[in-house]
């Protein structure tokens, strides 16, 4: 199962009642943290996550409502007992961008391993997680990420025993591998069943639709996309600023097929983001306005247990 937490929704600048956006991610008891803006560590400890478990950090782009928490992130790691390596992912300029931040947090008791990613890289988070990116449209470098768990094809033992396969072989035969024994052999084909889908999960902020977002996108069980104005009327703006309406970011959930949308990175001047729902609904019913503390549990689902 993946367990995602908003810590928060606000773009640009936070607001009193508003938190910079950020994603926190749970698997397998492993933390991933998506885009990490000023304050983000204090919304973090109003919902206990804790920060101990912190095994990757994932930014969209380097504008600084995307990565200007991090200093104060890194000494939270640090008092939080952390020494294992920590991931940090990027496009392209983040690791300039990390060098200067680590002048205000230069000793750590962990190693920051920092990567700019592009456009089609894959790369495995904590928890089991694989990750795989797309190039957005914004007025920097900016990255799209889908995530999910796979789940292996169900180990029918029935079949095995029906076979006469020894049961020291099962183990290999889930594996996939082909096994043999004294008078017999057998291969995964026959004794596993059909494939079953995984679970996934995408984050994409700070960017125009693009004509890849679909297939990137096509079938996550849940789309945490921006939809920084609210209005279509803002259309024209949001072209400008490399952004999205609530309209566009529900027709691209929509079109990518995807479970549920959770709006994010609403502008400042976007006061009472639930007043525009229907901008989104009536293009995508399954639309949440998203909020500090808004959390969910991916689960495969229980018919699909072998």
């Amino acid at each position: 199962m993946i367990d995602l937490l908003l810590l928060g929704t606000g773009g640009c600048m936070p607001l009193p009642d508003r938190w910079l956006s950020s994603l926190l991610v749970r698997c397998a008891g492993e933390l991933t943290l998506f885009d990490c803006g000023e304050g983000t560590q204090i919304s973090w400890q109003r919902f206990g996550w804790g920060f101990r478990r912190l095994g990757a950090i994932c930014l969209s782009h380097v504008h600084a409502d995307h990565a200007a928490g991090l200093p104060g992130l890194f000494h939270a790691l640090s008092n939080a007992g952390r020494t294992e390596p920590v991931a940090l992912y990027g496009p392209a300029g983040t690791a300039e961008v990390v060098a200067g931040l680590r002048r205000l947090a230069p000793w750590l008791p962990y190693r920051l391993e920092v990567r700019e990613l592009t456009d089609g890289d894959s790369v495995q988070l904590p928890g089991g997680l694989m990750a795989v990116t797309a190039a957005g449209k914004h007025a920097v470098p900016c990255l799209a990420y889908r995530a999910g768990l796979s789940r292996a094809r169900p180990f029918l033992p029935e079949r095995a025993t029906s076979l006469g396969v020894p049961l020291p072989f099962w183990r290999a035969l889930q594996r996939g591998e082909p096994v043999s024994w004294p008078g017999g052999a057998a291969s995964p084909d026959d004794v596993l069943g059909p494939p079953r889908r995984g679970l996934a999960f995408a984050y994409v902020t700070d960017t125009r639709p693009l004509p890849a977002f679909p297939a990137l996108l096509s079938g996550v069980d849940l789309l945490v996309c921006e939809g920084t104005y609210g209005d279509a009327t803002d259309a024209v703006k949001a072209v400008e600023r490399g952004h999205m309406t609530f309209a566009e970011a529900a027709t691209l959930a929509r079109d990518a097929a995807v479970g549920a949308l959770w709006l994010t990175h609403f502008s400042p001047v976007l006061t009472d983001p639930p007043a525009y729902r229907d901008q989104a609904t009536r293009v995508f019913p399954d639309t949440t306005i998203g909020y500090a503390g808004l959390t969910t549990t991916l689960s495969f689902p229980d018919e699909d247990d072998g």
